[in-house]
């Protein structure tokens, strides 16, 4: 049963929660959903708001849900769905039935969705998005380490409008 909660009284750490434990970002509505695993990430305050922005590759099928949807979710779980999370973060949706994954039930709410089995939701509102291969690198070192292909992240910032904790 989720409970509504303020985030700033958590005591979420998201060098651990996202770096190490990961997280699960969807978006979406009843009509059609994707997820992913996301292993980066930020969270703080921008615009005089909190946010969560999180970074997808232009050939991943959540973007487009992102694209289309004003809402998503970025949820965390407990460790005994680490696999699950896995197979999420490795499996496409063009390719895998992921609304009928073992283990999780999508629930729809706040013009959205999330997964009941979450024990942190965190309902973020889309408030910009920004193409990385704008970007100017000053470490040219991370362009080809981590994108020799060319395949730059789009950055999505949220404003995290409700957090939920499963109780």
């Amino acid at each position: 049963m989720f409970t509504e909660i303020d985030i700033k009284k958590t005591d979420l750490n998201p060098f651990k929660k996202i770096g190490d434990d990961w997280a699960l970002l969807m978006a979406g509505n009843e009509n059609g959903y994707n997820s992913m695993t996301i292993s980066w990430g930020y969270m703080g305050v921008m615009f005089n708001k909190p946010v969560f922005l999180t970074v997808v590759r232009p050939q991943r099928y959540t973007k487009e849900f992102l694209n289309k949807s004003e809402y998503f979710t970025v949820s965390f779980f407990d460790d005994k769905y680490k696999k699950t999370l896995a197979y999420l973060g490795s499996n496409s949706g063009r390719d895998v039935d992921k609304t009928s994954v073992e283990g999780v039930t999508a629930k729809f709410s706040d013009a959205t969705v999330m997964y009941e089995q979450a024990s942190l939701v965190l309902v973020c509102r889309k408030l910009f998005a920004m193409d990385q291969s704008k970007a100017e690198f000053f470490d040219e070192s991370i362009k080809k380490e981590i994108y020799p292909t060319g395949d730059f992240h789009t950055f999505y910032t949220g404003e995290i409008v409700k957090a939920y904790q499963n109780k």
